[in-house]
């Protein structure tokens, strides 16, 4: 029996799933060539926040992955949903890049450089220590923490990686005793706009990632079927002391293109 009957909708981790930086995962197009033939729903569901909705498609075109923008969904998008929501009009500092402002802003979301109400923490590749020092005074000062994204590294080729959004956080964390609200993965927010937004029951929906804590923590939050692929952050040592068990673990998505 295919694992993945009844699975009208894939959500797709991109980094360490579908590529690794600038290349693709070997496999992945014939992947999402499936996904198409089959006839089933796809999108790009992603904590990076360091670029936007209009970087991604156009990344993803260029390594010939068909792509439109209903087959993206970002941290960064989730989080302009999130505060144009529950935070309207609040005033917000962030750390985070060009790429993330310009997405929070299409969200109607009021960037500040001064007394902010909150303090918005993404993947930043732009970081200074100035915005290190301004968000703890600001912190300090009674602001709240909130975080697109819990990922603590950023997977490059050749096993190489980068400290991500939470080790930014971490940071802030112990120069202030303040903890972060994390609006990505694996809060299961973002599944839960998606599942609403198409009209599907938990059950007909699955998350494919490289990551234990937030890929898979996700989908278990949300009640949808989870799995892990090893292309990425997690190796297969990582699953015998994680509490986040996958529904089921493959080499990379080419193992999975049997399965649909």
């Amino acid at each position: 029996m295919k694992k993945f009957k009844g699975i009208e909708l894939y959500l797709l981790d991109m980094d360490g799933t579908i590529y690794l930086e600038n290349e693709l995962i070997p496999g992945a197009r014939e992947f999402i060539g499936t996904l198409i033939e089959k006839k089933k729903q796809y999108v790009f569901l992603t904590n990076n926040s360091s670029v936007n909705k209009n970087n991604y498609l156009n990344k993803l075109k260029g390594l010939g992955i068909p792509c439109g923008e209903e087959n993206i969904f970002s941290s960064g998008m989730a989080t302009g949903i999130f505060l144009s929501k529950h935070r309207k009009n609040a005033r917000v500092y962030l750390v985070g890049t060009k790429a993330l402002e310009e997405e929070l802003l299409a969200y109607g979301v009021r960037l500040v450089q001064d007394d902010p109400e909150i303090v918005l923490v993404g993947f930043d590749r732009e970081l200074n220590y100035q915005k290190l020092e301004n968000a703890c005074f600001f912190l300090d000062q009674g602001a709240e923490f909130l975080a697109t994204n819990a990922d603590y590294l950023y997977p490059l080729p050749n096993g190489r990686f980068l400290p991500d959004c939470a080790s930014i956080c971490w940071m802030l964390t112990k120069a202030t005793g303040k903890e972060p609200f994390f609006i990505g993965k694996p809060n299961r927010y973002m599944i839960d706009l998606l599942r609403e937004k198409n009209g599907l029951s938990p059950r007909q929906v699955a998350i494919i990632g490289d990551r234990l804590y937030t890929d898979i923590a996700c989908g278990k939050n949300a009640g949808i079927v989870a799995a892990l692929v090893l292309s990425g952050e997690t190796k297969k040592e990582d699953l015998s002391v994680s509490p986040h068990r996958p529904d089921f673990v493959f080499s990379s998505v080419k193992q999975i293109i049997e399965e649909i």
